[in-house]
């Protein structure tokens, strides 16, 4: 039986597909440069390295039987040319190409007649103008690679903000976008099988803080014809692209209920963490299968609601946990620390999840345990 797998990027996610594979009984080697990164602490095997780095992807390639990634960083490149020799590569590197490039992702919604929200590349500040000109104020101003949690984005609200958002966004390729007045912020968590099958999990609604995601409900509080609408619009992305794996599908549903997709993540998503404790299988453990082609679990949630609440960093220092004994107390709540040995402003330092019967208690209880825990 093959069971060796590898991941590039030792994150909170290669942490937890670490967990799933582990406990099916796989090897797990990762590669990160952090040389004490969360997935490297229950992995088998850390290769300590950048996600770029051509020569230690050929090492983990030749160490493993099937190869993903849980971040974008990953070279593309050395990825597709390892594809083509015969390394089993999932998601596909052609897929991790289009989806890190963020502009080069809406070019391939657009092509592919999926509705996103408008949009236009641009080099200089009259760019940033012409852009606002055409679409109105507010407009997005926003970085083509390395731009999860909030870090690749800047609102600009007025021609006064352009050079502030340019600022900070300084020697980044960029684009902008025109601003949705969306009602909520939706996700789909998809999977799909080496052969092709497809197994999607309910429709969350997603809470967000400072660009970054803070809270999920699962499942959204949108009525069935919204969740088919979505589910659908999921289906047709996943269609598009190639590759097994977990997919993330982040949307907005505006105000006369139409659904237009912000953003595709190939990998396990924040937004499907709820999962662990609240579906027959988790997004991780069907990653797992999904690559090594193993048959697809149920995505049916076992309570009727659960609500996923991350622990962002609120300081820079060490990291210093306390207060677990007090959200442990609290029954049906679930607390997750990823391992991570320093602690930053905004950072994800874990998270919280809550199941119940009823989506306002566990809305309730997790903000409340948020409270209760310090990082």
């Amino acid at each position: 039986m093959k069971n060796r797998i590898g991941i590039v990027g030792g994150g909170q996610l290669g942490r937890m597909l670490t967990f799933a594979a582990k406990r099916l009984g796989f090897y797990v080697v990762i590669l990160d440069p952090s040389k004490n990164s969360p997935a490297g602490q229950v992995a088998d095997k850390q290769i300590v390295a950048h996600f770029t780095d051509v020569v230690a992807i050929k090492k983990l390639a030749k160490e493993v039987d099937f190869l993903t990634f849980e971040i974008e960083l990953a070279n593309a490149e050395i990825l597709d040319k390892l594809s083509k020799q015969g390394v089993t590569i999932n998601p596909s590197a052609k897929t991790l190409s289009i989806i890190k490039d963020k502009l080069l992702q809406k070019k391939f919604l657009q092509k592919n007649n999926l509705p996103t929200a408008e949009y236009v590349e641009v080099h200089t500040e009259a760019d940033i103008r012409k852009a606002a000109d055409l679409f109105g104020y507010p407009i997005l101003l926003k970085a083509r690679f390395d731009a999860y949690d909030g870090r690749g984005n800047a609102l600009i609200q007025n021609e006064k903000e352009i050079k502030r958002g340019m600022k900070k966004l300084a020697n980044r390729k960029l684009y902008v976008e025109k601003s949705v007045p969306f009602t909520k912020e939706l996700s789909c968590i998809v999977a799909r099988h080496i052969n092709g099958e497809i197994a999607m999990y309910p429709v969350v609604e997603t809470i967000h803080k400072h660009s970054i995601c803070y809270i999920v409900i699962a499942p959204g509080r949108i009525d069935k014809i919204i969740s088919v609408k979505v589910l659908n619009l999921a289906k047709q992305v996943m269609d598009t692209l190639k590759g097994a794996g977990v997919f993330g599908i982040e949307m907005f549903l505006l105000e006369n209920d139409d659904v237009l997709i912000n953003e595709i993540a190939p990998r396990v998503h924040n937004t499907g963490h709820f999962t662990i404790e609240a579906s027959i299988t988790s997004q991780f453990e069907q990653h797992i299968r999904a690559i090594t082609n193993m048959p697809l679990g149920s995505t049916e949630m076992v309570v009727p609601s659960a609500v996923m609440i991350n622990i962002l960093g609120d300081r820079s220092g060490k990291v210093n946990v306390t207060g677990l004994d007090k959200v442990l107390a609290i029954p049906n709540v679930f607390v997750h620390i990823y391992g991570k040995m320093e602690t930053r402003k905004q950072r994800k330092m874990g998270h919280i999840t809550v199941i119940d019967n009823s989506v306002n208690v566990a809305l309730k209880k997790a903000k409340n345990a948020r409270t209760l825990i310090t990082i």
